[in-house]
Formats: C-alpha cells, sequence, structure tokens
C-alpha cells in the first residue's frame, strides 16, 4: 500500500492511493491537487549518507569511502510533496540529490544483515539538495550544506516495505523542467541496506520512524529558481518539487525573479 500524509479542510490527515486520487482515513475522497502534501514519516534521527555510490564520489572527485561515510539531519530541513525549496541568492551551485530512503519500523540494535529487512517498514523518495558554497571541512562535513530550511523534500508515499520486492534494483531518475539529467539503480550502492541497518544498529538503537537517505549516484546539476524538480525511484512514485528565490521568504517581496516552469 502507498500511504501519505496529507493537510486538507483544516486537518491533518493519513491518506492512501485510489485511483488516481486520495482516499483519507475517514472515507472521503479527495484530488490530489486540492491538498497540501506533507513529509510521509514525521522524521526521527535521520541519517545521510554521503558518498554511497562510487560514481558519484568520482564526480566529485572524492574517493569512495571504505566504510559509511554518515550526518545526520534535523526536522527543519524537510517538506513534502510539491513543497518549495528556498535557493540563497549568493548560492553558486545548489544540486538535487535524488535518494531512496529507508523508514526504520521497529526498535533495532546490534542486527545482523540477514535479518536487516525485518525491520523496515517501508520506503519513499528524498531529495537531498546540496549547496556546494556552504561546504566546510573533513571535521565539520555537510552540516551548513545538508541542514537549510526546506532542503530535503520527502515524498510522496510510504510504500509499504512487502511491496517492494527488491529494493535493492530500483531505477532511479531526475528530471529539471522535464529533461532527464540523473539515472542510477540502487543495486550500485557501495554499502547496501542491509550494510546499513548493520552498522547503525552496531553503536546504536535504531527507532520506528528513523529514516536512512542511502545517497545518490551520478548526474548532479545545478538548479535555478524556478526549476520544477522531479525526483523518481522504480515503485515508488514520483517526487516533485520548485526552487524559490529569497523574496519568497520574505514579506512583502515582490519576486521579480519567480518564474515557474510547467
Amino acid at each position: 500500500m502507498k500511504r501519505a500524509r496529507v493537510a486538507y479542510a483544516g486537518a491533518i490527515h493519513s491518506a492512501s492511493e485510489y485511483y488516481g486520487q486520495l482516499q483519507l482515513a475517514d472515507g472521503r475522497i479527495v484530488n490530489e491537487q486540492d491538498v497540501v502534501w506533507l513529509p510521509p514519516v514525521e522524521p526521527r534521527t535521520v541519517f545521510a549518507l554521503g558518498l554511497n555510490y562510487a560514481d558519484h564520489a568520482k564526480e566529485l572527485a572524492f574517493k569512495a569511502p571504505e566504510e559509511p561515510l554518515a550526518f545526520l539531519k534535523g526536522p527543519n530541513t524537510f517538506i513534502g510533496h510539491r513543497g518549495q525549496t528556498r535557493r540563497p541568492a549568493d548560492a553558486a551551485y545548489m544540486h538535487y540529490e535524488c535518494e531512496l530512503a529507508v523508514v526504520v519500523g521497529k526498535k533495532a540494535k546490534n542486527i545482523k544483515k540477514e535479518e536487516a529487512f525485518k525491520y523496515v517498514s517501508g520506503y519513499t523518495i528524498a531529495n537531498d539538495y546540496a549547496i556546494r558554497d556552504y561546504l566546510e571541512n573533513y571535521y565539520r562535513p555537510n552540516l551548513k550544506v545538508k541542514n537549510r530550511d526546506t532542503c530535503t523534500p520527502i515524498g510522496p508515499w510510504l510504500v509499504d516495505a512487502e511491496d517492494i520486492p527488491d529494493p535493492s534494483n530500483l531505477a532511479i531518475k531526475t528530471y529539471v523542467n522535464g529533461k532527464l539529467t540523473q539515472q542510477g539503480n540502487t543495486k550500485d550502492m557501495i554499502f547496501g541496506i542491509a550494510d546499513l541497518i548493520e552498522y547503525f544498529s552496531s553503536f546504536m538503537t535504531l527507532s520506528p520512524g528513523d529514516i536512512i537517505l542511502t545517497g545518490t549516484p551520478e548526474g548532479l546539476a545545478d538548479t535555478a529558481v524556478g526549476d520544477e524538480i522531479i525526483t523518481e525511484i522504480e515503485g515508488i512514485g514520483k517526487l516533485v518539487n520548485t526552487i524559490v528565490g529569497d523574496d519568497i521568504f520574505t514579506e512583502g517581496g515582490d519576486r521579480p525573479h519567480l518564474k515557474i516552469h510547467n
């Protein structure tokens, strides 16, 4: 089943896919365009993998890691499907990253990889935007690059784990204004889903609602205000997002450079 969280008629609802529409938990059928999409899961601890695809590490001129290179993300950065992501006016290089997001379903500690998938409740899509201008040094990796408000769209669906029989072989694509710019497959992860659950649970307890963002393949490109970015993962869906400028967040701004591509 595909599950979503949406705001509709003044309340937050759980919803599921219903023949191209949404069925709310109270039985009402609504159009997708009539709701505000929220992250399908309220994130708890969110782990993000850096350089987990060898081709991506190569395009950034980094050596592929020998053990998982991970950092944490705060809840401030997450927004839902069809949300707006802010590009700071001083940013010279802000690129998308289409990633398979693994949602933990129950407490996990010292889990061997052979048992790891029993602890997954489902999968969704994350677009883990990076603003390379803010890259610091090895000892403070990715904090300013990856934790800015609105910079991690996630959704639209949480797809039950049993409906994705092989999450380790899913096609990944990203489109910028309709043009295919990124293409890969989850089979090319350096550290697979089971490896990551075994790794994280070896030194800390994983809990329901924790999310693992598993990294992105090569194919990065700069984005601009007004761009529509679609990140897509086979069997899970398409996550739509629009880049906006600082003026959207400034009270009384005249929004002179906002242009939405259709």
